[in-house]
């Protein structure tokens, strides 16, 4: 009796470290699976030649709490100033003196003081391509709007994002940081892979390792948050770019240069004002599921003929937008 019980026991003991060895192998094959570049998307590379940079302003600086040195671009107030501030947000793998440029430049034109932020893991902000902890990139925001506070004390401020960058512009928005906000304006934003108004692998320009993602996902939950700098999704770029655009995210910067995990819970969770304005011919996002997204949570306008990259370069599209961001919106 006491053998077999041994015996059984020891048959429990081995069938336990297998099944934990085959789950550990597993992991590790879904995290060594490699991240593929997608082709370039020539739509979005091609909305850089149409913008004007000769008046693109130099690289500004500030310290982030954890030390580091993180880049933006300020552009003062031409002609009479409104007493509004416009924090603007590139898209993924962008910066501030990529395509966001005319738009800022419209804004400063209305009278709106523009600040165009490099996020950390973009441009001169950080390690590109990652980050360091999640949390950092709204650790990061509210450290950029105290130093706007020092010479703006009491101005309201704007928050500005396209694409990604306004998917994360709306995780601000429903945070505990919100409040540092008048207003939230989403520019085409990537509202989650499950989102009604999201393309898949948003229209070619995303290419997610998803094995790797749901890999790291796994330890996270577990608390064993390893390897979380790894790649995990590449974009579209053209070859050669790298010194301007940034073509791959960690797991760790993918997961916080975005919404939260639902894009409603942030929508539920934001007590300012929020607006989306999208391209009728937006080529990654599918403008005209925005309304159903976000019910009565947004008020959303769609401006015709605008594709992707147009919402924040084309002259029609920064016209409205910036006489909006100048003149509308700005109740508490």
């Amino acid at each position: 009796m006491t053998a077999t019980i041994v015996t059984g026991g020891l048959r429990a003991i081995l069938w336990i470290l297998a099944v934990a060895v085959l789950a550990v192998l597993l992991l590790v094959g879904l995290i060594a699976w490699p991240v593929r570049q997608p082709p370039e998307l020539a739509s979005i590379s091609d909305a850089r030649h149409s913008i004007d940079f000769s008046a693109l302003p130099g690289v500004s600086r500030f310290q982030a709490r954890d030390g580091t040195e993180l880049a933006y671009r300020h552009y003062p107030a031409h002609g009479p100033a409104v007493g509004r501030i416009a924090v603007v947000i590139h898209g993924s793998s962008g910066s501030s003196g990529g395509a966001i440029q005319a738009l800022s430049l419209a804004l400063a034109a209305r009278g709106v003081q523009t600040y165009a932020v490099d996020i950390r893991g973009h441009g001169s902000s950080g390690t590109r391509g990652d980050i360091a902890y999640p949390g950092q990139l709204e650790d990061d925001m509210a450290d950029l709007v105290a130093e706007i506070r020092k010479a703006n004390p009491t101005a309201p401020l704007t928050l500005v994002g396209h694409s990604s960058g306004g998917g994360f512009a709306l995780r601000v928005a429903g945070s505990a940081i919100q409040s540092l906000f008048t207003r939230t304006v989403l520019l085409a934003p990537y509202l989650g892979y499950d989102a009604p108004s999201s393309r898949p692998d948003a229209g070619g320009w995303a290419n997610p390792d998803i094995p790797r993602f749901i890999a790291l996902s796994v330890l996270r939950r577990i608390g064993l948050p390893w390897a979380e700098s790894l790649p995990t999704i590449a974009f579209a770029v053209p070859p050669h770019s790298a010194k301007m655009l940034t073509a791959t995210y960690s797991y760790r910067l993918m997961r916080d240069f975005a919404v939260s995990r639902d894009f409603r819970a942030d929508l539920a969770a934001a007590t300012k004002p929020v607006t989306i304005f999208a391209g009728s011919a937006d080529e990654l996002m599918l403008s005209d599921r925005y309304r159903e997204a976000v019910g009565d949570r947004a008020a959303v306008r769609i401006i015709d003929g605008v594709n992707h990259m147009g919402i924040v370069s084309s002259p029609a599209a920064v016209s409205v937008i910036a006489d909006d961001v100048a003149t509308a919106g700005l109740n508490s």
